[in-house]
């Protein structure tokens, strides 16, 4: 959570060690502290946390095409999983969340490689 001097919320990251990755349930910031770099330090901050506790990486569902979510976490280096690298818990993640009334082509399963080999990653070996 990231306070202000008064102790007042301005956003918080809610995330769930599962296995060996950390999957972040949700990220928010209030409507009128967006666009500080808020979001980001609390990503990043997750992201240092689950490195030194060495979990192979992070995961999150997200909306594809609205700019604060997939190309957000894009430019944190995440990567849109496609349907065919879902493991069950994305896709389990992705069908409940279609259960509770989100289009499916709107959402998708995103994936930080830490500590291993990243999903779906194309191979920088020769």
């Amino acid at each position: 959570m990231i306070v202000n001097q008064v102790d007042q919320p301005l956003g918080f990251l809610s995330a769930e060690f599962i296995n060996r990755d950390l999957h972040v349930w949700e990220l928010s910031v209030g409507l009128e502290n967006q666009r500080r770099g808020l979001g980001r330090a609390l990503m990043e901050h997750a992201i240092a946390e689950a490195g030194k506790r060495r979990v192979d990486a992070l995961t999150l569902t997200t909306f594809r095409d609205v700019p604060w979510n997939a190309p957000f976490y894009q430019r944190l280096g995440f990567h849109i999983l496609e349907n065919d690298q879902l493991d069950a818990r994305l896709r389990a993640t992705l069908e409940g969340e279609v259960a509770h009334g989100f289009l499916a082509d709107t959402r998708c399963a995103m994936h930080l490689a830490l500590n291993a080999p990243s999903i779906g990653a194309e191979s920088t070996h020769p």
